[in-house]
Formats: structure tokens, C-alpha cells, sequence
């Protein structure tokens, strides 16, 4: 006698092989995620992910059609140098082609994330994913909802006027019509034609304690306007340094793409902010580092990595350098001190600590560089008052700790701000 399954057990089978289905679908979408993120932190400097194209290394299309199978990609990730000391004949080839020596990643990058990355380049290309999605290759966004545009206020302001008075207009004709033709109908004489501006004269003279309130609370509200544009304007007396000061750059950077999504550290563009009071403005050199091999971009494609490529002479075709055609960029600097103010970076950053966020703001997720602190000698001051000094395992602080350690024996909770240590004297600022 034949068994037959039952319509249970057959639906109960087919849920578990799509449920299976489904979560190694999963897996393998959060490991190709994965691999993305550890590819751009690692890789991306010198490599093109799913294209053929020459950057410091090669790109990596078709790369599992051209090396040895097994764990041989585990081992050159992790450790190349290891596998070409041990006479590796592909990993020998590579070297003599190539030349210059790739990364060694042991201690960075296992095995459970080099089998991430595998994913990553086996799977569809981001860029070509992203087009599919967005329909034209535009991330949406911040920078999205600019080229969109939309209605200046102060021209939606006089629209809504306008509107006004035509309806304004248009009642008062009605009005007066009805009205005399009611008079007729009552013999009675039809009301004089006046003027508009003569009616709101004629109000306005039997109305004069309302029009004395809307006086006084017009007045009142013009010169709160004042107090608070004057009260916002910085020490400086320059538009260009207020709060919100967001000016159109040479080439449409976004900081978003970069230090957001692709993760790269502030201080690999701004190199000098550890070691110095400037911060820095990057080269194209800098960005030649990754530009050489990313040729395209997500959102504007190879418009705005073209002018990188004229600024530093660089002809992405033949791969060479022509200096006689360096045309440098012209950065505009978005945070600007007075002359007489003296700022170190070094010694925010590296001694105090301070993250770059707290005075530039959450640059992650701003797509052009913004102004967002008002960098007044106020706002200073209040932070010199609230912030403590960060001295246990500062180097820096070392021998302070230990006398203030000593000086305060046996009293708590006492904080040690700037301020308390000279953060609000006039010549630690001006000179």
C-alpha cells in the first residue's frame, strides 16, 4: 500500500524550505553587507571592486576566475608577504607584476571577514544596484531635496498678498453692489463710491484703540526682530562666518558619501589636525589616492572626479600626469576666525581630546559643509566652563594630575574644567 503525504505535512515541508531559503538569503545579504563596509575601509584606497580599472592595484573584476581556488584568497588577504616568503608561485607572480607590496591585514581582517568581502565581490555591483533602485543613479537625500528646489517663502509671502487682495477686492464690489441695490429697493439713496483706502481710513477712525494695540504689538515685534539679528551676529561683524554659512565649494564634495557612508576617518583628508593648529585643506593628491582607481561617482558620476583630475593634470584614459596642466582648486574656508584669535587644533584634538563633531557638528551627515556652531567668543567661553579636562591617562596631564591629585587629597567630586586651569585667560586666546 502506498503512503501518501499528506496536505499538511506538504505544506509543513514547504514552509521550512522557504523559511530555510530565506534565512540563508539573509545571511548572505548581512555578510555581502558586511564585506562592503570592510572592503571600503580597507580596500577601496587601492582598488576597484567589480570593475577592470588600474588604481594603485588592480581592479578586482573577474578576480575568482583568475586565482588559485581553495583558502588561497584567506592567506593573501590576511598575510600576503607570508605566502610569497613561502614561494606561493601565483602570489610571486603578482608581486613581480605589480611591484608594489599590498597590505598585510593579520590582525585586522580574519577569515569571517575575508569570506565578507568574497561575498561583497561576487555579488551585483553597488553602483549598478543603485541605478536600478533609483532610477538614474542619484542617491536620494539632503543633496536630492536641493536640485529638487522649491518656493522662496518671501515669494510665497507676496503670493498669498496678491491672492488677498483680489479677494479683498472682489468682496467689497459684491458688498457694495448688494447694498445699493437694497437701498433702491427701499428708495432710499445709493451709498457715495469711495475709495479703498479711504474706507480703511474710515475704519481705522472709528477703531482707534484696536489700531493703537496692532501699533504697539508691531512695534514691539520689529524691534524683537532687531534685538535678535544683532544678537546673532558674531564678534567678527563678517556674514561670511554666522552660523549656517554654507558656501558652494569648486567641486560638490559631500561629506555624507565620505566620512558617513564610506567611513573614512576626518583626519586621513585633514592630516595636519593632530599635529598642528590648522586643520588643513586637502590636496587632490589626497584625493587622487582613491580617485585614481574610483572614477565614477553615485551621484553626479564623472563630472565632479573629472575636476579632480584637471586640477592635479591626470589624464584617466592613459593613467599619466601632465603638470603642465595642474589648474589647483580654490577651496572656500567655511569656519573662519578673526586675526587677533588664536585656535589650536593639535591641541583641542590630540590633548583635549574633543571629538570634531562637537564644534563642526555631526559632518556625517551633511552633504555640503556646514557652519553649525557661531564660533563667538561667548560660545567658547561656555565651553571652557563645562568641559573637564580629560587627565586620567593623558600623558600630557601627567604631572598636573598628580599635584592636583595631592593638593585636593580627600575631598570628591571635584571637576577639573578648562576654565580652572587657565581656560579663560585673555592670552591663551588673544595675542
Amino acid at each position: 500500500m502506498k503512503k501518501h503525504i499528506s496536505r499538511t505535512s506538504a505544506k509543513a515541508l514547504i514552509l521550512m524550505v522557504f523559511t530555510v531559503f530565506a534565512f540563508t538569503s539573509n545571511i548572505k545579504a548581512q555578510s555581502a553587507d558586511e564585506g562592503a563596509k570592510i572592503f571600503k575601509q580597507n580596500c577601496a584606497v587601492c582598488h576597484a571592486s567589480h570593475s577592470d580599472q588600474m588604481g594603485t592595484g588592480p581592479g578586482l573584476k573577474g578576480l575568482f576566475d583568475r586565482i588559485p581556488k581553495g583558502d588561497w584568497i584567506n592567506k593573501w588577504v590576511i598575510n600576503n608577504e607570508a605566502l610569497i616568503k613561502a614561494g606561493d608561485p601565483y602570489a610571486k607572480k603578482i608581486k613581480a607584476q605589480y611591484g608594489a607590496a599590498m597590505t598585510v591585514f593579520e590582525g585586522q581582517i580574519d577569515e569571517k571577514g575575508v569570506a565578507s568581502i568574497v561575498a561583497f565581490l561576487k555579488g551585483p555591483d553597488p553602483a549598478l544596484k543603485q541605478v536600478a533602485s533609483g532610477g538614474t543613479g542619484t542617491t536620494a537625500g539632503p543633496a536630492a531635496e536641493e536640485q529638487k528646489g522649491g518656493i522662496e517663502p518671501l515669494y510665497l509671502i507676496l503670493g498669498i498678498i496678491v491672492i488677498l487682495a483680489i479677494l479683498i477686492g472682489a468682496f467689497r464690489s459684491v458688498r457694495t453692489s448688494m447694498q445699493n441695490a437694497a437701498n433702491r429697493a427701499e428708495g432710499k439713496a445709493e451709498n457715495p463710491d469711495i475709495t479703498f483706502g479711504q474706507e480703511v481710513r474710515n475704519w481705522m477712525a472709528g477703531h482707534r484703540r484696536l489700531v493703537g494695540v496692532f501699533i504697539i504689538i508691531i512695534a514691539f515685534g520689529g524691534m524683537k526682530s532687531c534685538w535678535d539679528a544683532c544678537y546673532n551676529i558674531g564678534v567678527y561683524y563678517d556674514w561670511k562666518t554666522q552660523k549656517g554659512y554654507k558656501p558652494e565649494q569648486p567641486i560638490k564634495f559631500s561629506h555624507k558619501l565620505h566620512a558617513g557612508e564610506n567611513e573614512i576617518a576626518c583626519q586621513y583628508c585633514h592630516s595636519s589636525v593632530e599635529k598642528s593648529r590648522h586643520a588643513g585643506i586637502p590636496s587632490v593628491n589626497i584625493c587622487m589616492n582613491c580617485h585614481k582607481g574610483i572614477q565614477k561617482g553615485p551621484q553626479y558620476g564623472e563630472k565632479e572626479i573629472g575636476k579632480i583630475y584637471a586640477a592635479n593634470g591626470f589624464d584617466p584614459k592613459t593613467g599619466k600626469y601632465d603638470t603642465s596642466k595642474e589648474n589647483p582648486l580654490k577651496w572656500i574656508k567655511v569656519h573662519n576666525l578673526p586675526d587677533h584669535v588664536y585656535f589650536n587644533h593639535s591641541q583641542h584634538v590630540v590633548v583635549g581630546q574633543i571629538k570634531c563633531e562637537q564644534c563642526h557638528g555631526n559632518v556625517k551627515e551633511m552633504t555640503v559643509a556646514e557652519q553649525k556652531a557661531p564660533l563667538t567668543m561667548k560660545w567658547c567661553i561656555e565651553c571652557h566652563r563645562k568641559t573637564e579636562v580629560v587627565m586620567e591617562g593623558n600623558a600630557y596631564y601627567d604631572r598636573l594630575h598628580k599635584a592636583l591629585k595631592e593638593k585636593y587629597a580627600g575631598q570628591y567630586d571635584v571637576k577639573f574644567t578648562v576654565e580652572k586651569i587657565g581656560g579663560l585667560e585673555c592670552g591663551k586666546c588673544h595675542y
